[in-house]
């Protein structure tokens, strides 16, 4: 299994994480993982939440890089992974009661962060959202490392940043979603949940 593509950063932040889901998703009954990267966390949770069926998704060009674990670690309540580009509609499965996704925000463009919102609004009341990753506060960074990444990320790509808490709060009560929790994670990184009324 030393083949599969590895993300030493999901190993990290895993079990926190998982914590927190434990009681976000305890009264879900399915979970759509959007840019689920290496599918580390998708086997994982898929088999420490077993009454969940865990859909994990990732853009379609990246969805090769996801398939290898999803395949080589089945689990009953793990579908198998699909391609989902969070800016065309229709997504290829509905909504479930549970939407999951780390660190892609800060990644993807604030266009497709606001389209990903748009897609959610048509999600059910009682819908739970947890995005886990680095978020700046009143415009600031947390930390001197999310400033540093935050250099990184706009060398990497000028669509790249690590977004503001309040603006991505906005995208999220625009869609009917009302703040539930922010954890502190390690890392200097935070899990929100927000739930749809």
């Amino acid at each position: 299994m030393e083949d599969l593509p590895y993300s030493q950063a999901s190993e990290n932040n895993r079990e926190p994480i998982l914590a927190v889901l434990r009681e976000a998703f305890a009264a879900c009954t399915a979970v759509l993982e959007i840019g689920a990267g290496t599918g580390q966390h998708a086997t994982a949770f898929a088999t420490a939440l077993p009454w969940l069926r865990w859909q994990p998704t990732e853009h379609p060009d990246a969805l090769a890089f996801l398939e290898p674990r999803c395949h080589a670690f089945p689990a009953p309540n793990l579908e198998a992974p699909l391609a989902l580009d969070v800016c065309e509609r229709p997504w290829p499965v509905p909504v479930p009661d549970g939407v999951f996704t780390a660190n892609t925000l800060h990644i993807m463009p604030w266009e497709a962060t606001e389209a990903l919102f748009e897609a959610l609004a048509a999600a059910a009341p009682g819908t739970v959202l947890a995005i886990y990753g680095p978020f700046n506060y009143s415009g600031r960074y947390t930390s001197d490392s999310n400033a540093q990444f935050d250099q990184w990320l706009a060398a990497r790509s000028p669509h790249s940043a690590i977004r503001d808490f309040e603006a991505v709060d906005a995208l999220a009560a625009g869609a009917g979603f009302a703040l539930a929790a922010d954890h502190a994670m390690p890392a200097n990184n935070r899990l929100l949940r927000w739930t749809r009324s």
